[in-house]
């Protein structure tokens, strides 16, 4: 929690909040957990990078920035609040103690918005999980002694190294530094063997690609500790490249730097940002378009199915009636090979869940979705629903009211609204 929610961010979050809720609906208890990264040298940066620009606002601008802070224009808004809220005070304290206080409001403040954010985009997660707790509570040096206990730790140079050659790795890790600090991997390792100890029987990772390496090792370190590593699954994320006017956006207008999601959530909306994250397989790379986002027309993925669903919804409330019931109908008069498809289709839903939520592959159902979008409009271009032969155009209503409710419910899975009127 050291800035605002970047495009990766957004993607992951799409994509594992999909996963979750189509894991749900095929039947899996399922828990969604946001790991917080709250201690550490980013931590420390992040203090050092808020007291330069609480010093510089104070009106001390030669005081020094660190080489590696963090230079977002969100730090500098987060020492103006603390200056409205205590002034110089803090100027007057040691800096242990104005670092302390410091990175404790900067890190409630990032997370408040981190959690603002995703609630915007419609991810709720369940557990909130502070890495600091791994240390606070033991939990990294335990597996430190349990691995130095089996033989896979060795000290060099003054530092402690797990043995990651043995599990395929390249090079061995470092897992506590000679200055006595754990390393992520160290505490990366003690939170997977909390989430094992909870009882939970499948863990899945969302991450981005450039830790492709840390997979190998990752698994091995829960062989080493006794646990099954089949269960432990890691999607890798691929980059996401935003366009527009044909051309690759670098940074934000606003800010000068990346493009946050909140931003993004202002251009496209909530739906189109969600949809796109999912539509795509995450092993492959993510070319964003924000035009066509916006654009309404049938070339707008999520356009183009919200208003399949639009479209049934002004059908059925043309009809002037309640939908009727199907076991009040003659089903055998929908012969034509338009209302065929478009039933077989209705009818792969179940089974579509079950194997994007086998596969974890959330994306097949928004494949899914174009689809059943593409069958329903061939169907509404060949046959009349609303027609003077009662029989038929009950049995019609009926189609495409469960094609209504097919098309509701996999939008309902991949976090899109399912809009009445377009």
């Amino acid at each position: 929690p050291t800035g605002l929610l970047h495009m990766g961010n957004a993607r992951g979050g799409a994509l594992g909040d999909s996963l979750a809720n189509v894991m749900r609906m095929a039947g899996y208890d399922v828990s969604k957990e946001y790991y917080i990264n709250d201690a550490g040298n980013q931590i420390i940066k992040l203090g050092k990078s808020l007291e330069a620009r609480y010093f510089q606002e104070l009106g001390q601008k030669d005081y020094p920035f660190p080489e590696d802070g963090y230079f977002g224009a969100d730090i500098i808004d987060t020492a103006k609040g603390i200056i409205a809220q205590v002034g110089d005070e803090y100027a007057k304290l040691s800096q242990e103690e104005r670092l302390e206080k410091m990175t404790a409001t900067a890190l409630a403040e990032k997370l408040a918005g981190i959690k603002k954010g995703l609630s915007n985009f419609g991810v709720e997660y369940d557990v909130w999980f502070s890495e600091l707790t791994l240390h606070e509570s033991g939990a990294i040096d335990e597996v430190v002694h349990i691995l130095t206990e089996k033989g896979l730790v060795y000290e060099k140079d003054g530092a402690k190294w797990l043995k990651t050659t043995e599990f395929g790795d390249e090079k061995d890790e470092v897992l506590v530094r000679s200055n006595g600090i754990p390393t992520y991997f160290a505490a990366d390792i003690a939170y997977h063997k909390n989430k094992f100890d909870r009882g939970f029987q499948r863990v899945v990772n969302i991450w981005g690609a450039d830790h492709h390496g840390h997979v190998a090792r990752m698994k091995g370190a829960m062989k080493a500790l006794g646990y099954d590593e089949s269960k432990l699954t890691i999607m890798l994320m691929q980059l996401v490249r935003l366009y527009q006017s044909g051309e690759v956006v670098r940074m934000s207008k606003r800010t000068g730097q990346f493009v946050t999601l909140e931003e993004l959530i202002d251009d496209v909306g909530k739906d189109a940002a969600r949809y796109f994250f999912v539509m795509r397989n995450p092993d492959s790379h993510l070319d964003f378009d924000l035009d066509l986002a916006k654009e309404q027309s049938n070339e707008n993925p999520v356009y183009y199915v919200q208003y399949a669903h639009a479209r049934i919804c002004s059908i059925l409330s043309a009809s002037g009636k309640t939908v009727p019931k199907a076991i009040d109908c003659d089903l055998t008069l929908l012969k034509t090979e338009q209302e065929w498809e478009l039933i077989r289709k209705i009818a792969d839903l179940p089974e579509e869940v079950a194997s994007a939520a086998c596969d974890l592959a959330p994306y097949r159902l928004a494949r899914y979705a174009t689809d059943l979008a593409t069958l329903f409009h061939s169907f509404y271009n060949s046959c009349k629903v609303l027609t003077d032969d009662g029989a038929l155009q009950n049995a019609r209503l009926v189609l495409v009211n469960a094609a209504r409710i097919a098309l509701r419910n996999v939008l309902g899975l991949l976090g899109v609204s399912a809009p009445e009127r377009m």
